[in-house]
């Protein structure tokens, strides 16, 4: 294997001494999205010994933009097994591991415990959270990176007595506020220097050579290709208070809840009820078209001036792309005093596959409009 990791022996700060640490390292990357693809890929080149992948999403055509470990191919795969089968042709010498299942407070923690280092490549606030708590309690450095539009962030929390997640953002912001890459579109190749730099800082730490991004989130701008370092502090109150529920933690979820509860509803438990009206509240041109239902067209920038659509006898069972602008829909609907109003849990997609599985149950029980 000397062949293999020449260009990383004979740099004098790394040598075989340093790659043994890389090939003895053990790293778990959250999500095999946007970030995750460019982490998996630049960790497998260089050796980590064990790399471990867990993602329960399958790839999407929409995926393709960004996440470059896929191709066609892959299309309807499981994520983590699809960039697994990818990675082991690029290395066939480290031991890959796929989790193909959801990251929760049931299996979070025994799963962080058997790695070293944890790196987060999800693309929402509950996930960022769990894997937070998740790193504080099993005292795992966490390589963190975020991106939106043009712009990206990265920064290494709970390493070397250094400040977490939850000490530079305490709290989730309120539900439904911040969208996220399905809602607001990103820069394909954003994800790639964003998650780069986190596999830079996962050997950095690996290594223990030059300066880590602890107590730094490092913003970066895609546009103007600037820079900026702002300092996080270590709030020792917030770890602690985290700490006290070490003991419950694969039992109890944290509580995210910072803004109005908002009804929310899989598209499963509604099927056999007959008096709802189905709103899709994105844009005409998104797809895909839910055909399989009678669908009333209502996209957010519109809602309000198309409140004469709004049958005040039904209920409202309202979806978008991913679960992010129904909520919203929901809560202005609320507002203008219009009731019996739920947001559907899964996106167009997901659920255009549940009715192709349950769609004879459907066609039964609903009257057509």
């Amino acid at each position: 294997m000397t062949s293999r990791y020449n260009r990383h022996i004979i740099v004098s700060e790394i040598g075989q001494a340093g790659q043994d640490k890389i090939s003895n390292a053990k790293v778990l990357v959250v999500g095999a999205g946007g970030l995750g693809c460019p982490v998996l890929q630049y960790l497998t080149a260089a050796g980590v010994g064990t790399l471990g992948i867990i993602d329960f999403d399958v790839v999407e055509l929409s995926n393709l933009q960004r996440q470059v470990l896929f191709g066609t191919s892959s299309i309807g795969q499981n994520k983590a097994e699809a960039a697994k089968k990818r990675l082991e042709d690029l290395n066939d010498g480290i031991s890959i591991i796929a989790y193909a299942e959801k990251l929760t407070h049931k299996n979070a923690i025994s799963l962080f415990d058997t790695y070293d280092i944890i790196v987060d490549g999800s693309d929402n606030f509950e996930t960022r959270y769990l894997v937070n708590d998740a790193c504080i309690i099993t005292n795992k450095p966490l390589v963190y990176g975020a991106i939106y539009k043009f712009e990206g962030q990265v920064s290494v929390f709970n390493y070397e007595n250094g400040p977490s997640y939850r000490c530079m953002f305490p709290k989730p912001p309120q539900s439904g506020s911040v969208p996220n890459c399905s809602e607001i579109g990103v820069l394909g190749v954003l994800p790639g220097i964003i998650g780069s730099m986190q596999a830079n800082e996962v050997l950095k730490i690996i290594l223990k050579i030059g300066t880590t991004l602890s107590g730094k989130l490092l913003c970066y701008n895609t546009l103007t290709l600037q820079n900026s370092i702002l300092k996080v502090n270590r709030n020792q109150t917030i770890i602690q208070s985290v700490l006290k529920h070490k003991a419950d933690f694969n039992t109890t979820k944290t509580n995210f809840n910072c803004g109005t509860k908002i009804t929310s509803v899989s598209i499963e438990n509604i099927l056999s009820e007959e008096n709802i009206q189905f709103i899709d509240v994105r844009e005409h041109h998104e797809q895909p078209k839910v055909e399989a239902l009678p669908i009333t067209h209502m996209p957010l920038s519109e809602l309000k001036n198309s409140l004469n659509k709004v049958d005040i006898t039904k209920k409202k069972a309202i979806f978008c792309q991913s679960g992010i602008r129904s909520k919203q829909a929901v809560e202005l609907l609320r507002k203008l005093n219009i009731q019996d109003c739920f947001s559907i849990a899964e996106g167009a997609s997901e659920i255009n596959n549940i009715l192709s599985s349950t769609r004879p149950i459907w066609s039964q029980n609903a009257k057509k409009p």
